[in-house]
C-alpha cells in the first residue's frame, strides 16, 4: 500500500493526480505564525483558500486523515492532535474541521512528522511525507537529524518540503528533511507561489517522470584571491532552489563549499576559499545535489600589507594601516605574539577604509597586528608591536565625609573610555563602585560612598578594567543634627533645620513612619544649599521621624521624633492658653493663658492657620492682662490663637477656634 503523509506547518492538502490505495495524513499548523500576514491577509487564510482550490477527483478513494498541532495551548511542544483518523473522504467534515482550527501554540515540526510517519507505519511500507511549513522548528528538536533516521529506517521514505513565507536562513533550516530523503525543496512567498509549488509536489509524488538533461552554462573569472568576492554568472536556470557553488578541483558532486542559491537571478558573487589551489565553480541541482555545468577558477594568495607603531601603552587607542585588502569584511586584530590564527582579541572589520585605530591589550607584552582574512579566520600579514606600561598619576583629598562629592585629578590619560573610581580599599580590580569615565579631563568630582572607611580611589583602565594608579582616602560620618517641633498638626507645615555641613545638596529631609525602612522617604525635600526646611506633616496621627537621608546610598545619618497629631489639637510648648473651641462670627470673646518664661514681650495673636508663625489677623500685649478680648472674624472658618515669646523667637501654644 502506498502511503502519503502531508505534513503542514501552515498547512496543506495537494491536489495531485490519483495514486493507487492511497492513505494521507494532513498535518496542519495550528501555530501562532499563522497569524502572520501577506499583502494584508493572514497565511492561514491563504493556506486555506490553496486547499480548495487544490482538493480535486485525486480525492475519491483515497483514505484521508487530519492532524493538528500548536491549535489548543501556547507554549506546549506536545500540543499534538489526529483530529480526523484516516478514511474516505467527506469534503464538508474536513473543511469545518479546518475552518474550526485557532493558531495559538508553538511549531514541533519534528515531532509531528514522527508521529504521522509511525502513525503510517513508515518502517513497513512506502511512505511520502510532504511538507509546507511557515516557520522552523520551536520545540528544540532537530528535523534534518529526523530526516536521517526515517530515511534510513523507512522502506521507501521520501520527503518533499514547500517552505512558505520563510527567510533564507529559516529554509536551510528546514530544505534538509527533503535534501536527506531524496525529496524537493520548493520555497513560496505567496498564494500564487504556494499553487505552483503544491503541483510541483503533487506531479513529483504521483507521476515521478524522468526530465531530459538541462543546457546549463556557468562563468567565473580565471582567478581570484583568497577571501575575495568574484562575479558568477549562469544561463539556464532550472529552480530558483539550485546553487552556485565554489570547491576543489574534482569534490564530490554532492559538496558545495562556499556557495548561494540562483534564485530568480542569472548572476550573483562567491566569496572565493581561504586557501589557495585550483577550484571549480559549478551549478548544481538542488534536486540530487547534481552538478551541470562548470568552469576552473584559481585562487591566489593576495599581497596585503599591514602597518602599526612599534610601540603602545596598555589600553590606549593606536593608529593601523593597511594595503591590499581584499574583502570588506576581513579583521584588523592585535593578538599576543604567536597566537593560533583563529584568535582575533582586540579587532575591527576593514569596510572600505585602508586605515583605523586598535585599542591595545591591558597587560604589557610582545603582540602582533594582524590582517586576517574573514572567509577561514586566515592571517595574511601582520606587524610586530610592543604593549608597555603607562605612567599614570591619580590625586584626590585625604579625607571626605559619606556621600559628599569631592574632586579627583589624574595626569597619564590613556583613553577617554578609562574610569576614575571609589572602591573598598583592596577591592578586586573589576570592581568599579561610584566612577566616571575620564573623557578628556583630566579632573572630575566622585560621590562617596555612603559608608565610612577606608577606600581607594583609582583610574582604571576601560580595556580590561585594569587599575594603573591610585591614592587612599578615609570616609568619615558627617555630623549632622537636626532640629524640629515634638509635636505637628496633621496636614500642617514643620520647620525641620539642621546642624554640621550637608554632604550633598541632593540628600533630603523626610518625614517617615516611626521605625520605617531607610530607604523610605515618605514626604520629603532636598536640602539644596539650605539650613531648614518646611515639611508637611503626614494625614495620619501617630509617631513619626524626621530624618536626614544621604542621596548617595539612602542612608540615614540623623533622626527628629516628632509625634503628629489631630488637625484641631492645641500645640502647647512652654506655655498654653485658654479659649473656647467655637463661636459665631463677629462675637466678641475671652482668652486666658499661663506661660513658663520671663519673657519681656509676650503676645497673643489671632491668625489664619495657614498664616506664618509670627504675622497675625490682631494681636496684643500679654501684659494688658488676663483675660483679653478679641472680636472675631465675620468670614466663617478655622482660625488660630497663638501664645508668641517675641524675644525667644518661639510659639509657646496654638489653639485653634471654629468660627461659624
Amino acid at each position: 500500500m502506498r502511503k502519503i503523509l502531508l505534513a503542514a506547518t501552515v498547512f496543506f492538502l495537494i491536489a495531485a493526480p490519483a495514486l493507487a490505495a492511497e492513505d494521507v495524513m494532513v498535518v496542519f499548523d495550528g501555530s501562532n505564525s499563522m497569524w502572520g500576514q501577506i499583502e494584508g491577509t493572514a497565511k492561514i487564510e491563504i493556506a486555506r483558500e490553496a486547499m480548495h482550490s487544490l482538493i480535486g477527483d485525486w480525492t475519491e478513494g483515497t483514505n484521508i486523515g487530519l492532524m493538528a498541532y500548536g491549535h489548543r495551548r501556547e507554549g506546549d511542544c506536545e500540543d499534538i492532535e489526529t483530529l480526523i483518523e484516516p478514511g474516505p473522504f467527506d469534503r464538508e467534515h474536513f473543511f469545518s474541521t479546518i475552518e474550526n482550527i485557532t493558531p495559538r501554540g508553538k511549531t514541533p515540526l519534528t515531532a509531528s512528522i514522527e508521529q504521522a510517519a509511525e502513525t503510517l507505519a513508515y518502517r513497513d511500507n512506502p511512505a511520502t511525507v510532504i511538507v509546507i511549513t511557515d516557520g522552523i522548528e520551536t520545540c528544540q528538536r532537530d528535523p534534518c537529524a529526523l530526516a536521517d533516521d526515517l530515511e534510513r529506517m523507512g522502506v521507501d521514505f521520501t520527503a518533499h518540503v514547500v517552505g512558505f513565507d520563510l527567510k533564507d536562513e529559516e529554509q536551510e533550516a528546514v530544505a534538509c528533511i527533503a535534501e536527506r530523503t531524496g525529496g524537493r525543496f520548493l520555497p513560496a512567498g505567496d498564494a500564487a507561489e504556494l499553487r505552483t509549488a503544491l503541483s510541483e509536489v503533487g506531479t513529483a509524488v504521483a507521476e515521478p517522470e524522468p526530465e531530459p538533461e538541462p543546457e546549463v552554462e556557468v562563468s567565473a573569472p580565471e582567478s581570484a584571491a583568497t577571501g575575495a568576492s568574484f562575479p558568477v554568472s549562469w544561463v539556464g536556470t532550472i529552480h530558483h532552489s539550485d546553487f552556485v557553488a565554489i570547491v576543489p578541483m574534482g569534490a564530490d558532486d554532492d559538496e558545495l563549499g562556499n556557495y548561494k542559491r540562483v534564485r530568480n537571478n542569472n548572476e550573483t558573487e562567491l566569496r572565493a576559499p581561504s586557501e589557495p589551489g585550483l577550484y571549480e565553480v559549478r551549478y548544481v541541482l538542488d534536486e540530487g545535489r547534481k552538478a551541470l555545468a562548470a568552469t576552473e577558477i584559481e585562487i591566489t594568495e593576495p599581497e596585503v600589507e599591514v602597518n602599526a607603531p612599534e610601540s603602545a601603552t596598555t589600553g590606549s587607542s593606536f593608529p593601523v594601516s593597511w594595503a591590499g585588502a581584499i574583502h570588506r569584511s576581513d579583521f584588523i586584530a592585535i593578538v599576543p605574539m604567536g597566537a593560533d590564527d583563529d584568535e582575533l582579541g582586540n579587532h575591527k572589520r576593514v569596510r572600505n577604509n585602508n586605515e583605523t585605530e586598535l585599542r591595545a591589550p591591558s597587560e604589557p607584552g610582545l603582540y602582533e597586528v594582524r590582517y586576517v582574512l574573514d572567509e577561514g579566520r586566515k592571517p595574511l600579514a601582520s606587524t610586530e608591536i610592543e604593549i608597555t606600561e603607562p605612567e599614570v598619576e591619580v590625586s584626590a583629598p585625604e579625607s571626605t565625609t559619606t556621600g559628599s562629592s569631592f574632586p579627583v585629578s589624574w595626569v597619564g590619560t590613556i583613553h577617554h573610555s578609562d574610569f576614575v573610581a571609589i572602591v573598598p580599599m583592596g577591592a578586586d580590580d573589576d570592581e568599579l563602585g561610584n566612577h566616571k569615565r575620564v573623557r578628556n579631563n583630566n579632573e572630575t568630582e566622585l560621590r562617596a560612598p555612603s559608608e565610612p572607611g577606608l577606600y581607594e580611589v583609582r583610574y582604571v583602565l576601560d580595556e580590561g578594567r585594569k587599575p594603573l594608579a591610585s591614592t587612599e582616602i578615609e570616609i568619615t560620618e558627617p555630623g549632622i543634627e537636626l532640629s524640629g517641633p515634638d509635636k505637628a498638626r496633621a496636614g500642617s507645615e514643620l520647620r525641620v533645620s539642621w546642624r554640621g555641613k550637608p554632604p550633598h545638596r541632593s540628600d533630603f529631609i523626610a518625614i517617615v513612619p516611626m521605625g520605617a525602612d531607610d530607604d523610605e522617604l515618605g514626604n520629603h525635600k532636598r536640602v539644596g544649599n539650605n539650613s531648614e526646611i518646611d515639611l508637611e506633616a503626614p494625614e495620619q496621627t501617630g509617631l513619626y521621624e524626621v530624618r536626614y537621608v544621604l542621596d548617595e546610598g539612602r542612608r540615614t545619618l540623623a533622626r527628629h521624633s516628632v509625634e503628629v497629631v489631630d488637625e484641631t489639637a492645641a500645640l502647647d510648648t512652654g506655655g498654653s492658653l485658654d479659649v473656647t473651641e467655637t463661636a459665631a462670627a463677629g462675637d466678641t470673646i475671652e482668652v486666658n493663658w499661663s506661660a513658663d518664661t520671663e519673657s519681656g514681650d509676650l503676645r497673643i495673636a489671632l491668625a489664619q492657620t495657614d498664616q506664618a508663625k509670627f504675622t497675625w489677623i490682631e494681636v496684643q500685649s500679654a501684659s494688658d492682662g488676663p483675660p483679653l478680648t478679641f472680636t472675631l472674624p465675620e468670614e466663617p472658618g478655622q482660625y488660630e490663637f497663638r501664645l508668641l515669646d517675641i524675644p525667644g523667637r518661639k510659639v509657646l501654644s496654638r489653639s485653634i477656634i471654629d468660627v461659624q
